[in-house]
Order: C-alpha cells, then sequence, then structure tokens
C-alpha cells in the first residue's frame, strides 16, 4: 500500500469536505464531554448574571434615582455587586475547567498522533517530509487544541448571549428585539462568503508554512554540508522564497479579513444606533422609561460583541478545519506493513533466511530487485556485494520485513515474514547501518535502546565486544555521557561501535552490518573485525560493504547486479568465472582473508598476496 505524499486538496472539493470534517474535528472532544457540558453550565450561569446585571441597573434609575429611595439604591447597588462577585467566581471557575480540558485534548491529540506516527511503515516517511510531518504534530495540533478548548465554548457562550439577551428583549419589548434582528441576515450572508472564500487561501497557507518548517528543519540537520560548500546565502534565499509564499498567502487572508470583518463589526452598531434614536425618541415622549432605555442599551450592548466575534470565530473555524484535515491526513494512514490477524510467533531456529523469486521496488512500476532466488543456511555469513544501485542494501531490508516484497516470498525459519509477528521477526534481527542514528540520551541508554531492561552489566559486556569500551570509559561520565542529537559529539567511529554495541545487546539470531566499518579507520576497523569474528559464530550474517576488506570474513559471496544475483560462491569459484566480481576485484575493492600458520584470520589487501600462503 503506497503512501501519497500529504497534500491537501483545495478549492471546490476543500469546501465540499469543510462539514464532514468539521464535525469530524468537533467529535474529538468526545472523551470529554462531561467537562465541556460543566463548563456550558456554568458559561449559562455566566450569562444569566450578566444579563441580570442591566436589569438591575435599569431598577436603579426607574426605583432609586427618580423616586429618590436611598434604601433601595443601597439594596440595587449591593444586589449588583452580588452578581458581579457571583459572574466572577462562575467564570474563573469555567476558565480554570476549560482551560485544562484544553490542554487535556491537546495532551490526548499529540499522544494520539504520535504513536500513530510510530505504527506507520518506511514508505510513508520516505514519501513525506520531516518538516511536514512536524508541522502537523505540532502547529495544526495546538491550533485544534485552541479551537476545542476554547473556541467551542466561546461560540457556545456567545450564542447563548444572543439567545438569552433576544429573548429578554422581546420579553421587555418587540419593537427593540427587530431593531437588533434586523441587522443578522445581512451579517450571515457576509459570514457564509467570507467563509467560502478564505477556506482556500488558509489551506494554502498552512500547507506553505509547512514547507517553511521542512526547509529550517533540513537547515539546522544539514548545518555541517551548508557550511562546508559555503551555501549559507544561497539557503537564506530558499528560506526567503518558502517564507516570502507564506507571506502572500497571509496577506491575501488579511486583506479579505479587512474586507469584511469591519462591515460585520459595523452592522452590530447599526442595532446600537437604531435604539438610541428610537429609543431616546420614546422617552423623550414619555414611552418608554429612562430605566427601561438603560436596560435596553446595555443588553443590547451584551450582543453587539458576540455577534461582531461571529466573523473571527468563523476565521478560527477555517483554520481549525484545515489543521483538522492535515491531522486526519496522518492519522487515515494505515500502515502498510503489519501484522495478520493469525500473525504467528518466529519458530525457533538458526536463522535460515530464504528468498524465493523475490522483486520488490519503492515504486512498483521501477524494481529495485528482481526474482531473487537465495538460500541463506543457519549460523552462515554472507557477503552481498555489487556495484552502487545494485540493490544490496534493498534486498536486506525485506528480511526484518521494513517492505514486503511485490513478488515472492521472503521466509525466515522457513516462515513467510508476512504472516509473522512483527515484534518477535524484528527482535531477532540487529542491524548497523552505514548512517548511524544515536538518541540524545546517554550512552548507556543508546546501547539499551533495543532493551530498555538490560542490566549495567550486560551493556558493558556488549560495549566491549564492539571494541566501544575503552573510549566510553575515558568519557567524563563514562556510560552516563549524554550523547548530543544524532550523536553528532561523538567520531563516526565512535557511533558506529555504539551502534554495533546496540545490535549485539539484542543477541539477535540474524546479524545485518550494512557498511557497518565504513566510518572507522584502519585500526578501529581491525579491532572491530575482530569482534565480528567472535559474534558472529552461531548468528546468521548478512555482510554489506563497499571497503570489502571486512567481507572476507564472509563464507560465501553473492554479486547483485542491476538488482539480479549474478554469481553466488566462493573469492576462487567466482575470481575466474564472474566477469562483475572480477571487475570489482580487479578495481581493489576487495581484500581477501587468510589463515596463518597460528590459525589467526589475517585480511590481506587485494593485489598483496603473494608470499601468503
Amino acid at each position: 500500500m503506497a503512501h501519497d505524499p500529504l497534500e491537501l486538496t483545495s478549492g471546490t472539493e476543500a469546501r465540499k469536505a469543510f462539514w464532514p470534517t468539521l464535525r469530524r474535528g468537533v467529535g474529538l472532544v468526545r472523551d470529554h464531554r462531561l467537562v465541556l457540558g460543566i463548563s456550558i453550565v456554568l458559561a449559562i450561569a455566566g450569562q444569566i448574571f450578566t444579563i441580570a446585571i442591566p436589569w438591575a441597573t435599569g431598577r436603579v434609575v426607574d426605583e432609586a434615582m427618580k423616586p429618590k429611595d436611598t434604601d433601595q439604591l443601597r439594596y440595587l447597588i449591593i444586589l449588583i455587586l452580588g452578581l458581579a462577585i457571583g459572574r466572577f467566581f462562575i467564570m474563573y471557575l469555567r476558565r480554570i475547567i476549560s482551560g485544562t480540558m484544553a490542554v487535556n485534548i491537546e495532551r490526548d491529540l499529540r499522544n494520539l498522533v504520535y504513536h500513530h506516527l510510530l505504527s506507520l511503515s518506511f514508505p510513508f516517511f520516505d514519501r513525506n517530509q520531516t518538516g511536514q510531518i512536524m508541522n502537523r504534530a505540532t502547529v495544526d495540533l495546538t491550533t485544534l487544541r485552541l479551537y476545542l478548548g476554547y473556541g467551542i465554548l466561546f461560540f457556545t457562550q456567545h450564542t447563548i448571549s444572543i439567545v438569552a439577551v433576544m429573548a429578554v428583549l422581546f420579553w421587555m419589548n418587540a419593537l427593540v428585539a427587530l431593531l437588533v434582528l434586523v441587522i443578522v441576515p445581512p451579517l450571515i450572508i457576509l459570514a457564509v462568503v467570507y467563509a467560502r472564500r478564505s477556506q482556500p487561501i488558509v489551506t494554502e497557507a498552512q500547507q506553505a508554512l509547512g514547507q517553511v518548517t521542512t526547509q529550517a528543519e533540513e537547515s539546522v540537520v544539514g548545518i555541517r554540508v551548508i557550511k562546508a560548500f559555503g551555501q549559507e546565502q544561497q539557503e537564506v534565499e530558499r528560506f526567503r522564497e518558502r517564507a516570502d509564499s507564506v507571506f502572500a498567502y497571509n496577506v491575501e487572508a488579511t486583506r479579505l479579513r479587512a474586507k469584511y470583518i469591519p462591515v460585520m463589526d459595523f452592522l452590530p452598531t447599526i442595532s446600537l444606533a437604531l435604539l438610541i434614536a428610537i429609543g431616546g425618541y420614546a422617552v423623550i415622549n414619555d414611552r418608554m422609561s429612562l430605566g427601561d432605555f438603560v436596560t435596553y442599551s446595555l443588553l443590547v450592548g451584551l450582543i453587539v460583541m458576540p455577534l461582531r466575534m461571529i466573523g473571527g470565530w468563523i476565521g478560527d473555524t477555517q483554520r481549525f478545519v484545515v489543521s483538522s484535515q492535515r491531522v486526519f491526513q496522518i492519522l487515515d494512514m494505515r500502515p502498510s506493513i503489519e501484522d495478520l490477524p493469525d500473525a504467528q510467533p518466529l519458530p525457533a531456529g538458526g536463522g535460515e533466511i530464504r528468498f524465493e523469486g523475490v522483486t520488490f521496488g519503492y515504486r512498483p512500476e521501477r524494481p529495485i530487485i528482481r526474482d531473487i532466488e537465495l538460500t541463506i543456511e543457519p549460523g552462515s555469513t554472507v557477503a552481498i556485494i555489487g556495484r552502487t544501485g545494485s540493490g544490496k542494501t534493498t534486498l536486506t531490508q525485506l528480511v526484518p520485513r521494513f517492505y514486503d516484497a511485490s513478488a515472492g516470498r521472503v521466509l525466515v525459519e522457513g516462515v513467510d515474514v508476512r504472516q509473522l509477528r512483527l515484534d518477535e521477526l524484528r527482535g531477532a534481527i540487529g542491524t548497523v547501518a552505514e548512517d548511524t542514528y544515536l538518541f540524545s540520551a546517554s550512552i548507556h541508554d543508546n546501547i539499551a535502546f533495543g532493551r530498555p531492561d538490560a542490566t549495567d552489566a550486560e551493556v558493558r559486556l556488549a560495549a566491549e565486544r564492539a571494541q566501544a569500551a575503552g573510549f566510553i570509559e575515558e568519557l567524563p561520565d563514562g556510560y552516563g555521557t549524554m550523547v548530543g542529537e544524532r550523536g553528532l559529539t561523538l567520531s563516526g567511529g565512535q557511533r558506529q561501535r555504539i551502534a554495533i554495541a546496540r545490535a549485539l545487546l539484542l543477541d539477535p539470531r540474524i546479524l545485518i552490518l550494512d557498511d557497518a566499518t565504513a566510518s572507522v579507520d584502519a585500526s578501529t576497523e581491525s579491532r572491530i573485525r575482530d569482534a565480528l569474528v567472535e559474534v558472529m559464530q552461531g548468528r546468521t550474517t548478512l555482510i554489506i560493504a563497499h571497503r570489502l576488506s571486512t567481507i572476507a570474513l564472509a563464507d560465501r559471496i553473492v554479486v547483485l547486479d542491476e538488482g539480479r544475483i549474478v554469481a553466488d560462491g566462493s573469492h576462487d569459484e567466482l575470481i575466474g568465472t564472474n566477469d562483475v566480481y572480477r571487475e570489482i576485484h580487479d578495481h581493489g575493492l576487495v581484500d581477501r582473508r587468510f589463515v596463518n600458520a597460528d590459525g589467526d584470520h589475517v585480511i590481506i589487501p587485494v593485489g598483496h598476496e603473494e608470499g601468503v600462503t
């Protein structure tokens, strides 16, 4: 199952997906509906107190100030203060509850997205930029958190304010209520038009922001390459182009907002102006009391702000829907590699591997390896060599099922790897790649990454066997020394030896060494090879290398060319029978292993075999 790049649709398709995405996004609060319900109840209670204050203020005018009743004035002042204090405590409690709910939603979403990302297979990460993924896991999740934690609640609160105030106004004076309602239809029409025009722009802006994040992430990770080639200015220009793209979309969104939002802000003011005009005339002509006029004015003032907020809330909803689409696009990705419902445990055995008619390509139309037929006996060591791009690494990645073969079968212990439980299969395979990745953790934790429960003694033994104990113990904090991001505080050879120790700690029955000694000097390589001679005993080992002195450790050599096996045998068998192997040999890429009179393994570079027996 291929994973397409994380790109969003725009225009008509985006508009069609608006309501389904909004419903699904709002549905994320389902697990927090009790807390949300409490917050809404508190919001309703708060609005009751809020509406009561204008009513009491109007009574101050008519029942205390006009008749000059000081006792009634004191009573109403105390009442208004009580209402204000009650509203304060209700709103304080609501904000505490809703704020806690917001961060809980964000925590749950982050855990959900992170867990799902780790469940996805290699093809997903092959086809998508790290920056785009990180942007969705950070910026977009924050947008979801703010909307779900506050946006829904504020919208509910504002809706309650409008409905409650309108109900009171209709109860007190239908004419005043109609003055307010007159601006609602044009306000709704403007809101809908603004929403339709802004959504594609917001979508493109979010996507462009992901490109900026990608550029920043790549520049930080590749800073050594940038500086080594003196390309700082070029990278700055590339970043500026992407940042300008975000700027252009944001300017367009700002212009659109500037066109619609002021009008939407202005319309509620019309209601207030009409009230003042008609209400003032009614007070002058004794058809409305001054207290009622004050009450009406304060009540209309209470819904002016919610009506004005409609435009802002619509903009927030647009961003929420776009961010939801981006997050759901990740959550809807299914792992292309996962356990079958009836997956079986890995059988006992010595690590037999078989490739039966295996064909595979990262894109189906472009196979990398073709019709591979190969059996690797338990406990044997096989070197896989070939020109660059011949499919060596690709072939070994099918064994732990990082990818599934397009055709044919890969079997471990006689069972198709697709029938095995992934955790047991990968737990039985130790992998050391050329591009070693270490985490920002201690050396101990990096070695014990595959076995967090390993004892200190086991970690030290793995380090000793990988020829890493010496330099580790010389570090200031020994095994507790913190490794910088990606292990860049260590040399290439040190990182490589830690990676070998990490693989050895698993005690795997299958060991895959993909150019595992490429980053070490000749002296260190010799020590690592000595260690590998020991640790490969009783394990099935696949060796891929360009510095092929390491391949001299192999019992057998398999030569790949253009994705096919073109030779299989020992050095002596291949040197006289296979042109590809002879070409590699003649260019000095293959070293040979000899056993001296003392029974020790001696690595002799090709072309220096004379006198060796």
